[in-house]
This record gives structure tokens, C-alpha cells and sequence, in this order.
């Protein structure tokens, strides 16, 4: 079997990658007070409880060069995968680390800008694992990557925008109108990678009946499907249900999101990445 090194940002939410040689490489999120590694030794739920009683600016920050370069370790081939260019400086960083470990030429390094986070992320990285174990070669596991990236998508669903407004991702106005009104955002990763709202819905019910369409409208007819919650695990396990209901055979299974998706989707958020 070709081995190679698989790593990825924190935002794939995985810690560990049963069966390769995996590395996840933390991004943070800091407030003008507080400092929070999206490491193994990272408490979610306080981070996730000192963020909402935040009132000043919060952000996050991307590994830096240096990260990635120990991440990719001494020598054999690696296929990194980073959060969307479009939300993160993590690919350039990523790109710049493997710019200076590949002055060996007997290493190869490939980095995948997945435009997208967490879930989606998720099964890029067990297709990876996947096609490795299944003896293909470096090259092919690349290409094939490709082609199954065109396949997979992302959906999320926001109970709050706080961390958003504070960031300066959407207006201080919208996060607390829909807050009151007790409205969730649902929206995707677009295909450039940015936040797309789609819509909004008024309840846990009619937020799930908008998913489940928007996955068929995507081309969803059964298969993979990675749901990350922040938590919303009772939510998380109706839709779990719903899908296996819908498509039966189809292989589901439901998560804690960890720090940095955590920051995104917030109290009661969830992301949903499937493949069509």
C-alpha cells in the first residue's frame, strides 16, 4: 500500500484518523481578553460559553507557516486539506509551507483547498484514507479527490450570528433581529467557498424539512453523510433519523463539532456535509 501522510486544519474537526498517519494542525480563536487552541486540550462548551457573553471583537487565526512545515513532517508525500481560502488565511500558509519542505525532491506534497469546513471536510479526508487503503498511488489518490470534491457539499443551519456580527461577517442589526425572532440562517458553502444563505426558518421542523430539500435539490440520493452539531445533539440524531428514513442504506453518522466550527456555527448550530 502507497503511504503518505494525510493532515488538515482543525476545521476537519478530527483529532485522530483511525488507520492513517494523521495530523491535525490547530487554528485559534481569540477575543481581546482570551486565547482558544483548537487542540485535543481545547474544553468546547467553555469556549463556546465565554464567546457568548463576548462583547467585543472576536476572530480566529490560521495556523502559520512553521505549523504546516512540522506538519508535514521529515520526509514521505502528504496530502493536506485546509479550510476554504475564502474564510481562512490557512491555504496560503499551508501552500508556503509546502513550497519550503519541497525544496527535497523526493517528497511530494499536495494541498487541497476544500472551500469548504468541517463536514464536507470530513469525507475528503476518509475518501483519502479510503483510496489510500485501497493501494492506489499518490497520483491517483489526488485526481480522485478532485473528481470527488465536485461531488460533496456543505449545508449548515445558525441558531445565533453572534460570533459573525462580532467578526464583522454580517451586521450587529441582523444577528440580534434573528436572535429575537428566534429565526435559524440556513445556507451552504458556495462553490468559490463563501457563505451562502439560502434561507431562513422558524423552528427545529421547518429548519429540517428545508435541509432535507436542499440536499435532494444537490443531488443527495443516498450515501455518506457527516452531521456536526454544536450542542444540538437532539437535533443532530432527527436528522440522522430522517435521512436514514428517506434513503435507507444511507451511511450517517453524527458529531461534536470541536473549536473552530464550534465558533462558526455557535450554540445550537449544526453542518452537514454529504456527497451526491
Amino acid at each position: 500500500m502507497n503511504q503518505f501522510r494525510i493532515a488538515a486544519d482543525s476545521s476537519c474537526n478530527l483529532l485522530t484518523l483511525n488507520g492513517a498517519d494523521f495530523v491535525s494542525v490547530p487554528l485559534t480563536i481569540r477575543t481581546e481578553t482570551e486565547e482558544f487552541r483548537d487542540d485535543a486540550s481545547l474544553d468546547v462548551d467553555a469556549m463556546v460559553s465565554a464567546l457568548r457573553s463576548t462583547r467585543g471583537r472576536s476572530y480566529s487565526a490560521c495556523p502559520n507557516v512553521a505549523d504546516w512545515e512540522s506538519a508535514f513532517g521529515e520526509s514521505g508525500d502528504v496530502i493536506a486539506f485546509t479550510i476554504t481560502s475564502n474564510l481562512s488565511g490557512s491555504y496560503n500558509a499551508c501552500v508556503a509551507g509546502k513550497n519550503c519542505t519541497e525544496r527535497n525532491p523526493a517528497r511530494r506534497i499536495h494541498v487541497v483547498d476544500t472551500l469548504s469546513a468541517g463536514p464536507e471536510i470530513t469525507l475528503l479526508l476518509e475518501k483519502a484514507l479510503s483510496e489510500q487503503s485501497s493501494g492506489a498511488g499518490f497520483d491517483e489518490v489526488c485526481e480522485n479527490l478532485k473528481a470527488y470534491q465536485r461531488r460533496t457539499h456543505l449545508l449548515f443551519a445558525l441558531e445565533s450570528m453572534h460570533n459573525l456580527a462580532q467578526n464583522g461577517r454580517i451586521s450587529r442589526l441582523t444577528a440580534t433581529m434573528a436572535g429575537v425572532l428566534g429565526i435559524r440562517a440556513v445556507g451552504q458553502a458556495s462553490a468559490e467557498g463563501t457563505l451562502e444563505m439560502l434561507g431562513k426558518c422558524r423552528g427545529g421542523r421547518k429548519t429540517q424539512h428545508f435541509m432535507l430539500c436542499e440536499m435532494e435539490r444537490l443531488g443527495y440520493g443516498g450515501g455518506s453523510v457527516r452531521i456536526g452539531h454544536c450542542q444540538n445533539e437532539a437535533f443532530a440524531q432527527e436528522l440522522c433519523t430522517e435521512i436514514r428514513r428517506r434513503f435507507p442504506g444511507a451511511e450517517v453518522k453524527s458529531y461534536p463539532l470541536r473549536g473552530l466550527c464550534s465558533y462558526y456555527a455557535e450554540h445550537g448550530g449544526i453542518m452537514l456535509g454529504f456527497a451526491s
